[in-house]
Formats: structure tokens, C-alpha cells, sequence
């Protein structure tokens, strides 16, 4: 699922309930829904930790945390929730900083995240999201503190990645009604809005569960042509195997469909693909990437990868860094593979850790090199983007762009590019 941010990121707000965010950007959106809900109910002391399971590593920086803010908030009442919380629920109970934890159904109502109404308030409030067939939008005034809102257009994962545990965490592939998804977005576009993220588990994966045929092609068609005054419509990760010809095109003839791509690639090795029971092949990968780039030549491409999956030999791993060269990546976020409990992966031969260092060192510097050619393609041209912070903003293929001169966060304005430092563009705004 997952990545515009880093994998693993934390978030407070400054009123109202504190919620702490690990992981991906759904999770970012679903924290803003539970603040709101307790808000709404009247409970704002409270510290929510929403978790991420993508890792047996952010499992372990999640007991780290509710440690840290037990410390910090002696008297307040902290409930733990999120993907681990929905897998170890027994694990976070026991100990002794946690008053509730929470699964990801339950953590999207008020009544069940609290604790009110037949529920004990220290309880352990976690039902088997497996059943579940449905999902619903839940109607938000936007991301606190954030220039850009993202919109869930679906819930949980059909694919059996022997890597994975995020479909056993989030439930069957699940999607939100296209009239609740436009409802969504028209409300965040009235709050001010000028860029909304489409995200879920596996939006590319949109409408498997639906009888009337719609695609993610037919969402983002529906969210343009029913909200004209969104400037800025934004994809998260997407699944390379389900990029068709008609999703492309949109690319090709949308100019509000931002030029970015992040695909959830892992690996560009045949058997380590098949290892992983990836759906996509290196073959595939590469044609879709010059599909894309035939069809919008600006476009960046960025890939999660796996950097020392079971079994994966030097060789395997020299395909995968051959294969991310050959199309020429912009965006890496690299992995060290570690084993999830409860995963086939996890009985597979394993490679030593110091293997797996050297190989996602050698990952990411190969994605710091691909990602300088695209920056230093901008110098000396002047471009559009969405200011994030008074002093930093996003441009269309998501290069960070500082500012010389502060700017309202959330408003689109346009930078001349003057040069490179560490990684990030230096822009002078255009008046």
C-alpha cells in the first residue's frame, strides 16, 4: 500500500485529542477521522497511537512509542490501534501504559475507539475484520496542518504476497461507494483544498468487489468531471500489474492528474517476483513504465523495493538494480526485508542481515543518483507547486522545492528553479 511519505512517520495535533500516526497515508487519513469522532463525542483527553503492522520493525517502534507517551502523559487515557493493534491486540494489552486497544473497524466510531455504551473502557475491542464486505467514506474537513487531503476510495487487499500481513490486518479488498468519493472530495475542495490524494490498501484494485464494472480510471474521471475546481488529483501507490491502457490515457489527456506514479514494484527479478506471488513480471513493468512515459513525458515514476528478499541471490538482486537503472526511477523507498511472523516468507531460507544492508545501501544510492538527474533536468525552468510549508512546497512530480520567500501553506504558485542542495530544489517565487 502505501508511499507519497516515508513508511514510518509520526504526527501529533496540537488541540484536541493527540494522534500519533505510524505508517501509511490511509492510516494518516483515518487518524484524522478518529480525532474528529472523539471531538465530536466529547472526549478530547485522550492519546491515540495508530499503528503499522508492515514490519516486525514498526511493530517493536510502536510498543517504543506508547513507552514514550505513557512517560509524557501520565494521567491520560491511551488507546492503541491501528494494523498491529489488529493483529497482536492480546500483546499491546498486556501492557501496562495501555488502557484500550482498538481494531481498525472499531477505531473509525467514536463509541467503540472510547469505550462507551456496553464496552469496558479498558477492553480489548478487536472483531475479525475477514468478514467484512463493505467499507464507507468517512466524511473529513480536510488533514490538520497539511496542504494536501487524501480520499479513501477503498479498504483491504485480495493479492496473497508471501511478504505481506496487511490483508490479514485490513480484511477483503473493499470499495467505497464513486458517489461517496465524490461527496468527499467536493467537501474538502470547499475547505480550501487544492490537491486530494486517492489512497486505500490497493486502489488499483478499485471495483473488484462491485457489480457494476467501475475501475479507478472511472473514479478519477468521475472526481474531475464532478469537482471542476480541483486543481490537483494526486494517486497513491499503485499495483504495476493493474496499470491499463485506460488509466495511461487519463495521464496522457488530464493535466490535473498530477505526473506521479509510485509503484509497489519489490523486486525486478522473475524468480524473486514469483517468490513474493507478485502478479507482474520485469517485462511487464517495463513496458507499462514507457507506456507511461510515452503517454506523459514529464512523468516521475517512483518504487518501494525489497532489498534482500529469502532465497534472493547477488545476482537476483543485480537484476533488480539493473532492471530500476534501465528505466530510470525517480523515487526509491527501500526496504531491508525483514520477517513478518505469520508470513509464508517468513519460513523461507533467510539471507544474513548485514547482506541485506549492503544490498538496500546500494539501492538507495542508485535512487539518489536517478533522483539528481530529474532535479537538476528543472534548473532554470519556472514551475507550479503547492506550498506545504511557509518556506517549502511539492511540485507536480512531488521534487520538494524550497522557497525563498515565505507562502500561504496549501496555495498552488509558481517557483523559478535556481538550483540543487542536498537533494531539494531551490526556487524564487514568481509574483
Amino acid at each position: 500500500m502505501n508511499s507519497l511519505p516515508d513508511p514510518i512517520k509520526k504526527q501529533t495535533n496540537d488541540c484536541g485529542p493527540k494522534i500519533i500516526t505510524l505508517g501509511c497515508r490511509l492510516n494518516t487519513l483515518e487518524s484524522e477521522v478518529m480525532r474528529e469522532q472523539l471531538i465530536q463525542a466529547g472526549n478530547p483527553n485522550a492519546v491515540v497511537i495508530n499503528t503499522c503492522a508492515v514490519t516486525a520493525e514498526a511493530e517493536r517502534q510502536a510498543r517504543q512509542t506508547i513507552r514514550r507517551l505513557r512517560r509524557e502523559n501520565p494521567d491520560t487515557k491511551i488507546i492503541v490501534t491501528g494494523c498491529a493493534a489488529q493483529l497482536n491486540p492480546e500483546r499491546f494489552a498486556e501492557m501496562v501504559e495501555v488502557d484500550r486497544v482498538v481494531g481498525n473497524e472499531e477505531k473509525l466510531s467514536a463509541h467503540t475507539l472510547w469505550g462507551n455504551g456496553t464496552n469496558d473502557e479498558s477492553s480489548i475491542c478487536v472483531s475479525d475484520i475477514s468478514l467484512l464486505r463493505e467499507t464507507s467514506g468517512h466524511l473529513v474537513s480536510g488533514l490538520e496542518g497539511r496542504a494536501r487531503a487524501f480520499v479513501m476510495i477503498q479498504q483491504g487487499c485480495d493479492n496473497t504476497c508471501t511478504f505481506c500481513i496487511i490483508p490479514t490486518a485490513r480484511g477483503h479488498n473493499r470499495a467505497v461507494k464513486a458517489n461517496d468519493i465524490v461527496t468527499q472530495v467536493k467537501k474538502i475542495v470547499r475547505e480550501g483544498y487544492n490537491e486530494v490524494v486517492l489512497t486505500g490498501v490497493d486502489i488499483a484494485a478499485y471495483g473488484d468487489d462491485l457489480s457494476d464494472d467501475l475501475a479507478l480510471s472511472d473514479i478519477i474521471t468521475m472526481v474531475l468531471d464532478g469537482v471542476p475546481d480541483l486543481l490537483r488529483l494526486r494517486l497513491s501507490s499503485l499495483d504495476p500489474a493493474r496499470i491499463d491502457e485506460k488509466l495511461i490515457n487519463l495521464f496522457a489527456t488530464e493535466p490535473r492528474l498530477m505526473p506521479h506514479v509510485h509503484l509497489s514494484l519489490q523486486a525486478m527479478d522473475a524468480l524473486v517476483l514469483k517468490r513474493m506471488k507478485r502478479r507482474h513480471t520485469p517485462q511487464m513493468v517495463l513496458a507499462t513504465v514507457k507506456k507511461l512515459r510515452d503517454a506523459r513525458p514529464e512523468i516521475a515514476i517512483g518504487a518501494d523495493l525489497i532489498a534482500g528478499f529469502p532465497t534472493e541471490t547477488d545476482e537476483m538482486a543485480e537484476n533488480t538494480r539493473d532492471g530500476i537503472l534501465q528505466m530510470g526511477l525517480d523515487y526509491f523507498h527501500v526496504f531491508p526485508y525483514s520477517p513478518r511472523p505469520g508470513t509464508p516468507a517468513e519460513k523461507m531460507p533467510q539471507i544474513g542481515g548485514e547482506i541485506i544492508k549492503q544490498r538496500a545501501k546500494k539501492l538507495r544510492m542508485s535512487g539518489d543518483g536517478q533522483l539528481q538527474k530529474r532535479l537538476h533536468s528543472l534548473i532554470g525552468k519556472t514551475i507550479s507547486v503547492l506550498v506545504e510549508k511557509p518556506d517549502s512546497a511539492r511540485s507536480e512530480c512531488f521534487a520538494l522545492v524550497k522557497l525563498n520567500t515565505p507562502q500561504s501553506p496549501g496555495t498552488i504558485i509558481d517557483a523559478e528553479i535556481d538550483g540543487v542542495i542536498d537533494g531539494q530544489l531551490y526556487g524564487r517565487v514568481v509574483v
